[in-house]
């Protein structure tokens, strides 16, 4: 196998998912040309140390950065001769390790807000609004900050747009929702206001009528994984390791993607508009989701190799 015609066609099916791959490019293309001069056939891992070994002393992040890059190339190759031995994940240190997302199962999401409403209070605020909260995130990939920053203003019952007024960086972005959420939103706040005596000030309260804080959601929500087995119960109310909320949004954005390969829609079109709905600042940040994925990986891979020979015919 020609690593340097391999490298050709792996870079183009990327590139047709989008990718911005002119670091990946210079990387792999200075990795091929060592595996050809020391007549390497294959790639593995002590091929990958040795020349890591060879190049100018770098910081652990760009290491792991290489590593990145060169495990992606072997696994693609692997995919065609299983002779190629991807190297390990974590073979060199990185203290950037982003933490691979938890995707929630739709039965997980339901026992999840199922769970929350039934969260014990005088009021039963505590219930009515974390099952809610719990419930919008999954629905609509907001971030934790976001939906906590809601005010009762920012949901327009006319159009059915609510509007993310507090996003990251300070942008503001404005959601059209499902008839159903909004009802849901709707019911919510008539709830809230009853139970409250009075319109709130904020979307999202707690027991007492204030601004729900995250503290307050994050603790909930690890309760309520200890009550339905996603997390192992502890003592003294810790909230123990498992699922996290923010995982409800890195499951909305992951499912939307595979129901784009699974309806044949050209993710490189869709993308921009979950980039601009998840109010990610670049569309790297989105992109992340593929490679994090293994299903969803697997997806896009089988759908650029299809494309790819489509268009050599």
């Amino acid at each position: 196998m020609n690593l340097a015609l391999q490298l050709d066609h792996y870079l183009g099916v990327r590139r047709s998912l989008g990718y911005d791959l002119q670091t990946s490019e210079r990387v792999l293309r200075r990795f091929v040309r060592f595996a050809d001069s020391e007549g390497a056939g294959r790639i593995d891992t002590v091929l990958f140390l040795r020349w890591d070994a060879s190049l100018p002393a770098a910081g652990t992040a760009t290491r792991a950065a290489r590593l990145t890059m060169v495990r992606l190339f072997a696994q693609w190759l692997s995919s065609i001769d299983p002779v190629h031995e991807p190297p390990p994940r974590g073979l060199l240190p990185d203290r950037s390790h982003r933490t691979r997302p938890y995707i929630y199962s739709e039965a997980e999401i339901a026992a999840i807000i199922a769970a929350a409403a039934e969260l014990p209070s005088i009021y039963g605020m505590r219930g009515l609004t974390c099952s809610t909260f719990f419930g919008l995130i999954a629905v609509t990939g907001l971030r934790i900050s976001e939906a906590l920053a809601l005010d009762p203003e920012d949901l327009d019952l006319p159009t059915g747009v609510l509007r993310v007024r507090r996003g990251k960086l300070g942008k503001e972005r404005l959601l059209p929702l499902h008839p159903s959420v909004m009802a849901q939103l709707i019911r919510y706040a008539a709830e809230r206001d009853r139970l409250l005596g009075g319109k709130a000030d904020a979307y999202f309260v707690n027991c007492d009528g204030r601004r729900a804080t995250e503290w307050w959601a994050r603790y909930n929500f690890a309760h309520v994984c200890q009550r339905i087995g996603l997390r192992n119960p502890q003592p003294y109310n810790r909230h123990g390791r498992g699922p996290r909320i923010h995982d409800l949004r890195h499951t909305f954005a992951v499912r939307t993607m595979i129901n784009w390969y699974r309806q044949g829609l050209d993710p490189a079109r869709e993308m921009i508009r979950l980039t601009t709905w998840l109010g990610h600042a670049q569309p790297e940040n989105t992109y992340w989701y593929i490679e994090a994925v293994p299903e969803l990986l697997a997806l896009a891979m089988a759908r650029a190799s299809h494309d790819a020979v489509e268009a050599g015919r």
